[in-house]
């Protein structure tokens, strides 16, 4: 679970978390496999992420780079590692995005990582909570991020696993 201060994570303890760094994902790498089948999946094949010759030598990069889709992507897996499960959360539903900003290209080959921060925590009727999340896809570096995005998170009460 994640810890801060003396105080692990919960949906119980949600509220003190405000303002605060849940964690910090591990290093995902973005190969030149992983944007293919992306391309495949989502039918943009352009060529600055799938024509590895032609990126390298048009490309401002030198190289092809992720969809800007493809980073925004890793929010949701990087949130399940992050807090999500560590938190024995079981149900949890993407419920929006405010403020996407791609700000970096993610270049074939590199590695990032999701540092994530609770915004806020908003009661939604007596069965849910709706999380808002800071969400920041970092580059191994490089000075900007890939990625800045504001996730909401739509998490049923009591469907923690107390297992």
């Amino acid at each position: 679970m994640v810890m801060l201060a003396s105080q692990t994570f919960s949906l119980e303890h949600s509220a003190s978390f405000v303002g605060r760094e849940l964690g910090v994902s591990e290093w995902v790498t973005i190969d030149q496999e992983r944007i293919d089948r992306f391309a495949a999946c989502t039918g943009d094949n352009q060529w600055l992420h799938v024509d590895v010759e032609r990126a390298r030598r048009e490309s401002p990069y030198g190289a092809p780079v992720a969809h800007g889709y493809l980073s925004l992507s890793l929010i949701a897996p990087t949130a399940l590692e992050v807090f999500i499960r560590p938190a024995r959360i079981e149900q949890a539903f993407n419920y929006g995005l405010e403020r996407v900003r791609f700000v970096a290209p993610v270049k074939a080959g590199a590695r990032v990582r999701n540092r994530i921060a609770l915004l806020s925590v908003e009661e939604r009727g007596p069965k849910h909570l709706l999380l808002r999340t800071d969400n920041k896809i970092e580059i191994e570096a490089e000075d900007k991020p890939a990625v800045l995005a504001v996730a909401l998170v739509l998490v049923a009460r009591g469907s923690t696993n107390r297992a």
